[in-house]
Protein backbone atom coordinates (compact mmCIF):
# COMPACT_ATOMS: atom_id res chain seq x y z
CA UNK A 1 0.00 0.00 0.00
CA UNK A 2 1.45 3.38 -0.99
CA UNK A 3 2.46 6.09 1.47
CA UNK A 4 1.75 4.03 4.58
CA UNK A 5 3.84 6.37 6.72
CA UNK A 6 1.55 9.31 6.02
CA UNK A 7 -0.74 10.02 9.00
CA UNK A 8 -1.28 13.75 8.58
CA UNK A 9 -2.66 15.69 5.66
CA UNK A 10 -0.08 16.65 3.03
CA UNK A 11 -1.36 20.22 2.50
CA UNK A 12 -2.21 23.24 4.61
CA UNK A 13 -5.89 22.31 4.48
CA UNK A 14 -6.83 20.44 7.68
CA UNK A 15 -8.29 16.98 7.08
CA UNK A 16 -10.63 15.16 9.46
CA UNK A 17 -11.87 11.58 9.23
CA UNK A 18 -15.20 10.39 10.59
CA UNK A 19 -15.82 6.69 11.19
CA UNK A 20 -19.54 6.37 11.79
CA UNK A 21 -22.94 5.32 10.50
CA UNK A 22 -24.90 6.91 7.68
CA UNK A 23 -28.19 8.68 8.51
CA UNK A 24 -30.58 8.76 5.56
CA UNK A 25 -32.42 11.67 7.20
CA UNK A 26 -29.23 13.74 7.08
CA UNK A 27 -29.38 15.01 10.65
CA UNK A 28 -26.86 12.78 12.39
CA UNK A 29 -24.01 10.38 11.68
CA UNK A 30 -21.70 10.77 8.70
CA UNK A 31 -23.93 13.43 7.16
CA UNK A 32 -23.86 15.67 10.26
CA UNK A 33 -20.12 15.16 10.65
CA UNK A 34 -19.30 16.14 7.07
CA UNK A 35 -21.55 19.21 7.26
CA UNK A 36 -19.80 20.27 10.46
CA UNK A 37 -16.32 19.76 9.03
CA UNK A 38 -17.22 21.71 5.89
CA UNK A 39 -18.70 24.81 7.52
CA UNK A 40 -15.77 24.95 9.96
CA UNK A 41 -13.26 24.93 7.10
CA UNK A 42 -11.97 21.37 7.46
CA UNK A 43 -11.87 18.83 4.62
CA UNK A 44 -13.96 15.83 5.65
CA UNK A 45 -13.39 12.18 4.81
CA UNK A 46 -15.36 9.16 6.00
CA UNK A 47 -15.55 5.46 6.67
CA UNK A 48 -19.13 4.20 6.92
CA UNK A 49 -19.74 1.50 9.53
CA UNK A 50 -23.47 1.03 9.00
CA UNK A 51 -26.22 2.28 6.73
CA UNK A 52 -29.32 3.28 8.68
CA UNK A 53 -32.77 3.94 7.31
CA UNK A 54 -34.04 6.70 9.56
CA UNK A 55 -35.84 10.01 9.68
CA UNK A 56 -36.75 12.45 12.44
CA UNK A 57 -39.15 9.93 14.01
CA UNK A 58 -37.47 6.54 13.99
CA UNK A 59 -34.79 4.16 12.77
CA UNK A 60 -36.50 1.61 10.54
CA UNK A 61 -33.54 -0.48 9.41
CA UNK A 62 -29.80 -0.90 10.00
CA UNK A 63 -27.38 -2.61 7.63
CA UNK A 64 -24.04 -3.10 9.35
CA UNK A 65 -21.08 -3.04 6.97
CA UNK A 66 -18.52 -5.83 6.68
CA UNK A 67 -15.53 -5.33 8.96
CA UNK A 68 -13.25 -5.63 5.93
CA UNK A 69 -15.14 -2.82 4.18
CA UNK A 70 -14.80 -0.49 7.19
CA UNK A 71 -11.06 -1.15 7.42
CA UNK A 72 -10.63 -0.72 3.67
CA UNK A 73 -12.23 2.72 3.84
CA UNK A 74 -9.94 3.82 6.66
CA UNK A 75 -6.89 2.46 4.85
CA UNK A 76 -7.88 4.20 1.61
CA UNK A 77 -8.18 7.57 3.36
CA UNK A 78 -5.08 7.26 5.51
CA UNK A 79 -2.81 5.94 2.76
CA UNK A 80 -3.44 8.97 0.56
CA UNK A 81 -5.16 11.89 2.28
CA UNK A 82 -4.10 11.22 5.85
CA UNK A 83 -5.82 13.19 8.60
CA UNK A 84 -5.12 15.79 11.26
CA UNK A 85 -7.89 14.50 13.52
CA UNK A 86 -10.51 11.77 13.50
CA UNK A 87 -13.73 10.93 15.28
CA UNK A 88 -15.75 7.79 15.74
CA UNK A 89 -19.50 7.64 16.07
CA UNK A 90 -21.77 4.63 15.56
CA UNK A 91 -19.58 1.51 15.49
CA UNK A 92 -22.40 -1.03 15.86
CA UNK A 93 -20.55 -4.23 16.78
CA UNK A 94 -17.65 -5.46 18.91
CA UNK A 95 -15.92 -6.68 15.76
CA UNK A 96 -16.03 -3.23 14.15
CA UNK A 97 -14.84 -1.55 17.36
CA UNK A 98 -11.90 -3.96 17.51
CA UNK A 99 -11.04 -3.43 13.84
CA UNK A 100 -11.27 0.36 14.08
CA UNK A 101 -9.04 0.37 17.16
CA UNK A 102 -6.48 -1.75 15.30
CA UNK A 103 -6.56 0.57 12.30
CA UNK A 104 -6.26 3.70 14.46
CA UNK A 105 -3.22 2.22 16.20
CA UNK A 106 -1.66 0.94 12.97
CA UNK A 107 -1.94 4.33 11.26
CA UNK A 108 -1.11 6.24 14.44
CA UNK A 109 -4.20 8.39 13.84
CA UNK A 110 -3.78 11.72 15.66
CA UNK A 111 -6.30 13.64 17.77
CA UNK A 112 -8.92 10.91 18.03
CA UNK A 113 -12.34 11.90 19.40
CA UNK A 114 -14.51 8.97 20.48
CA UNK A 115 -18.25 9.64 20.59
CA UNK A 116 -19.55 6.39 22.14
CA UNK A 117 -22.87 6.32 20.29
CA UNK A 118 -25.13 3.74 21.92
CA UNK A 119 -28.76 4.75 21.37
CA UNK A 120 -30.41 6.92 18.73
CA UNK A 121 -32.57 9.94 19.58
CA UNK A 122 -35.61 7.78 18.83
CA UNK A 123 -34.44 5.05 21.22
CA UNK A 124 -32.98 2.55 18.74
CA UNK A 125 -29.90 0.70 20.02
CA UNK A 126 -26.85 1.47 17.85
CA UNK A 127 -24.12 -0.41 19.76
CA UNK A 128 -24.29 -4.09 20.68
CA UNK A 129 -24.09 -4.93 24.38
CA UNK A 130 -20.86 -6.91 23.97
CA UNK A 131 -19.22 -3.98 22.18
CA UNK A 132 -19.25 -1.62 25.18
CA UNK A 133 -16.38 -3.32 27.00
CA UNK A 134 -14.35 -3.61 23.80
CA UNK A 135 -14.84 0.10 23.20
CA UNK A 136 -13.75 0.84 26.75
CA UNK A 137 -10.69 -1.40 26.72
CA UNK A 138 -9.49 -1.07 23.11
CA UNK A 139 -10.62 2.27 21.69
CA UNK A 140 -10.72 4.68 24.64
CA UNK A 141 -6.99 4.22 25.39
CA UNK A 142 -6.29 5.59 21.90
CA UNK A 143 -8.54 8.64 22.28
CA UNK A 144 -7.52 12.20 22.97
CA UNK A 145 -11.11 12.96 24.03
CA UNK A 146 -14.21 10.85 24.73
CA UNK A 147 -17.58 12.64 24.54
CA UNK A 148 -20.32 10.58 26.21
CA UNK A 149 -23.74 11.79 27.25
CA UNK A 150 -24.91 10.89 30.75
CA UNK A 151 -26.29 7.47 29.80
CA UNK A 152 -23.14 6.53 27.90
CA UNK A 153 -20.88 7.75 30.70
CA UNK A 154 -22.76 5.63 33.21
CA UNK A 155 -22.53 2.53 31.02
CA UNK A 156 -18.79 3.00 30.47
CA UNK A 157 -17.98 3.67 34.14
CA UNK A 158 -20.63 1.65 36.03
CA UNK A 159 -21.21 4.80 38.07
CA UNK A 160 -24.47 6.66 38.69
CA UNK A 161 -24.55 10.29 37.57
CA UNK A 162 -27.50 12.10 39.11
CA UNK A 163 -26.04 15.60 39.34
CA UNK A 164 -22.98 17.79 38.70
CA UNK A 165 -21.21 16.44 41.79
CA UNK A 166 -21.07 13.00 40.16
CA UNK A 167 -19.32 14.25 37.02
CA UNK A 168 -15.74 14.41 38.32
CA UNK A 169 -15.60 10.79 39.60
CA UNK A 170 -17.07 9.54 36.31
CA UNK A 171 -14.66 11.63 34.23
CA UNK A 172 -11.69 10.38 36.22
CA UNK A 173 -12.86 6.81 35.71
CA UNK A 174 -13.09 7.37 31.96
CA UNK A 175 -9.57 8.79 31.87
CA UNK A 176 -8.26 5.77 33.76
CA UNK A 177 -8.80 3.86 30.52
CA UNK A 178 -5.96 5.90 29.02
CA UNK A 179 -7.84 8.59 27.11
CA UNK A 180 -6.53 12.12 27.46
CA UNK A 181 -9.75 13.86 28.37
CA UNK A 182 -13.42 13.19 29.03
CA UNK A 183 -16.13 15.62 28.02
CA UNK A 184 -19.39 14.55 29.64
CA UNK A 185 -22.46 16.19 28.15
CA UNK A 186 -24.98 17.29 30.76
CA UNK A 187 -27.99 17.86 28.56
CA UNK A 188 -29.98 15.16 30.36
CA UNK A 189 -29.47 16.74 33.78
CA UNK A 190 -32.09 19.10 35.20
CA UNK A 191 -31.62 22.82 34.68
CA UNK A 192 -29.24 24.38 32.19
CA UNK A 193 -27.53 22.38 29.46
CA UNK A 194 -23.97 22.53 30.81
CA UNK A 195 -21.17 20.24 29.63
CA UNK A 196 -18.12 19.21 31.65
CA UNK A 197 -14.55 18.82 30.42
CA UNK A 198 -11.95 16.94 32.43
CA UNK A 199 -8.35 16.47 31.29
CA UNK A 200 -6.44 13.57 32.82
CA UNK A 201 -4.56 14.63 35.93
CA UNK A 202 -6.61 17.75 36.61
CA UNK A 203 -8.13 18.46 40.02
CA UNK A 204 -11.47 19.67 38.70
CA UNK A 205 -13.69 19.85 35.65
CA UNK A 206 -14.09 22.85 33.37
CA UNK A 207 -17.77 23.75 33.02
CA UNK A 208 -19.01 24.74 29.59
CA UNK A 209 -22.23 26.55 30.52
CA UNK A 210 -25.28 27.02 28.34
CA UNK A 211 -28.87 28.01 28.98
CA UNK A 212 -31.26 25.32 27.82
CA UNK A 213 -32.95 26.09 24.51
CA UNK A 214 -36.62 25.16 24.35
CA UNK A 215 -36.83 22.98 21.24
CA UNK A 216 -37.47 19.38 20.24
CA UNK A 217 -35.25 19.77 17.18
CA UNK A 218 -32.03 18.29 18.51
CA UNK A 219 -31.41 15.37 16.16
CA UNK A 220 -27.68 14.86 15.65
CA UNK A 221 -26.42 17.16 18.40
CA UNK A 222 -23.97 14.60 19.79
CA UNK A 223 -22.52 13.86 16.36
CA UNK A 224 -22.27 17.56 15.55
CA UNK A 225 -20.57 18.32 18.88
CA UNK A 226 -17.90 15.63 18.52
CA UNK A 227 -17.31 16.54 14.87
CA UNK A 228 -16.81 20.21 15.77
CA UNK A 229 -14.39 19.18 18.52
CA UNK A 230 -12.45 17.06 16.04
CA UNK A 231 -12.44 19.95 13.57
CA UNK A 232 -10.90 22.21 16.20
CA UNK A 233 -8.19 19.67 16.93
CA UNK A 234 -7.53 19.25 13.20
CA UNK A 235 -6.96 23.01 12.95
CA UNK A 236 -4.39 22.87 15.73
CA UNK A 237 -6.49 24.12 18.65
CA UNK A 238 -6.03 22.70 22.14
CA UNK A 239 -8.54 20.35 23.74
CA UNK A 240 -10.02 23.19 25.80
CA UNK A 241 -10.22 25.52 22.80
CA UNK A 242 -11.76 22.78 20.67
CA UNK A 243 -14.31 22.00 23.39
CA UNK A 244 -15.40 25.65 23.53
CA UNK A 245 -15.62 25.75 19.73
CA UNK A 246 -17.80 22.64 19.76
CA UNK A 247 -20.01 24.03 22.53
CA UNK A 248 -20.56 27.34 20.76
CA UNK A 249 -21.14 25.66 17.42
CA UNK A 250 -23.70 23.12 18.60
CA UNK A 251 -25.52 25.74 20.70
CA UNK A 252 -25.88 27.98 17.66
CA UNK A 253 -26.97 25.00 15.55
CA UNK A 254 -29.69 24.15 18.09
CA UNK A 255 -30.82 27.78 18.36
CA UNK A 256 -31.36 27.81 14.58
CA UNK A 257 -32.62 24.20 14.39
CA UNK A 258 -34.77 23.26 11.42
CA UNK A 259 -38.40 22.25 12.11
CA UNK A 260 -38.33 19.45 9.54
CA UNK A 261 -40.25 16.19 9.84
CA UNK A 262 -42.68 15.00 12.50
CA UNK A 263 -40.13 14.09 15.18
CA UNK A 264 -36.84 15.54 16.39
CA UNK A 265 -35.77 17.89 13.62
CA UNK A 266 -32.11 18.43 12.71
CA UNK A 267 -29.79 21.16 13.89
CA UNK A 268 -28.80 23.87 11.45
CA UNK A 269 -25.12 23.54 10.59
CA UNK A 270 -25.05 26.30 7.98
CA UNK A 271 -26.66 28.89 10.25
CA UNK A 272 -24.32 27.88 13.08
CA UNK A 273 -21.27 28.37 10.88
CA UNK A 274 -22.46 31.79 9.73
CA UNK A 275 -23.30 32.92 13.27
CA UNK A 276 -19.99 31.67 14.63
CA UNK A 277 -18.08 33.47 11.88
CA UNK A 278 -19.88 36.75 12.63
CA UNK A 279 -19.19 36.32 16.35
CA UNK A 280 -15.50 35.70 15.74
CA UNK A 281 -15.25 38.66 13.36
CA UNK A 282 -16.88 40.87 15.99
CA UNK A 283 -14.20 39.89 18.51
CA UNK A 284 -11.30 40.84 16.23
Amino acid sequence: MANQDRTTSPTDCPVALTVAGSDSGGGAGIQADLKTFTVLGVYGTSAITAVTAQNTVEVTDVEVQLVSAVVAQIDAVMSDLGCDAAKTGMLATAQIVEAVAEAVARWDVPNLVVDPVMISKSGHRLLADDACEVLRSRLLPLAMVVTPNLHEAQVLTDLTISGPDDILPAARELCRTGCGAALIKGGHLAGDSDDYLYEAGDDAVTVLPCRRIATDNTHGTGCTFSAALAAGLAMGASVVESAWLAKHFVTLAIAEALPLGAGHGPTNHIAAGEALYKRLKGNE
